[in-house]
């Protein structure tokens, strides 16, 4: 499975990447929650393990912006916290399962695979932003129900372009999501794509849905 840690504990996190890693799972570790909701936003995993307890951006926000965000993604929610109200209130930002510190790997890596067996008849995701639909299953995009073919980079840029619609996606995000890096110089071959995708959303239409904000990226107009 490729899955995402999100624990700002440094013992805690590379213990799990270890063993997780070693069960023949790829397993990426991200620190706090920011950087933990800019991997679930730009990249398809499996499966997630949310620490609730991170500093700056709560465990609770990470959780509630990836669902608002339409992602399914199974999360299993890890804290030290134990009652019952902290358990309810983390299913209710759309947990699907919740283990409370210390645990064994153990029953952490059984609970993974049940609620990936559980997640894995969920019907296909679709993807909505103004005139765009985009159907992560088919991989078909249309603007105003008329379908638009697109390269396999085209789509995924208009991927995160849609989840992060009506926010700015940086160039450095764009890299990570198209080819796995955090590089981010001074080529034009993102503009270029960009320019692309463009030329084949606006057909026909006054204007671009995809809006360049200088010196920082690009935005998705959410209506």
């Amino acid at each position: 499975m490729q899955l995402l840690v999100i624990e700002d504990d440094p013992l805690i996190g590379k213990t799990l990447r270890q063993g997780l890693s070693e069960s023949g799972h790829a397993c990426m570790w991200a620190k706090d929650g920011q950087r933990g909701l800019e991997l679930a936003s730009s990249q398809q995993f499996d499966a997630i393990i949310l620490d609730l307890m991170l500093p700056g951006m709560p465990g609770l926000d990470v959780l509630r912006n990836i669902r608002s965000q339409g992602i399914q993604t199974p999360v299993i929610a890890l804290t030290a916290l134990g009652s019952v109200d902290d358990r309810v209130n983390g299913l209710k930002a759309g947990a699907d399962d919740y283990v409370v510190k210390p645990f064994a790997l153990v029953e952490l890596t059984a609970r993974l695979e049940a609620v990936c067996r559980r997640t894995v008849s969920r019907p296909p995701m679709v993807m909505q932003a103004g005139p765009l639909s985009l159907d992560l299953a088919t991989r078909r995009v249309a603007r105003d129900g008329r379908e638009i073919d697109l390269t396999p980079t085209e789509f995924s840029l208009l991927e995160i372009l849609m989840r992060y619609a009506g926010h700015i996606v940086t160039r450095r995000m764009l890299s990570e999501h198209l080819w796995e890096t955090d590089w981010e110089g001074a080529t034009n071959v993102i503009e270029v794509h960009i320019n692309r995708l463009r030329g084949k959303l606006d057909k026909g239409y006054e204007g671009s849905v995809i809006q360049t904000v200088r010196g920082r990226g690009y935005a998705l107009r959410a209506t």
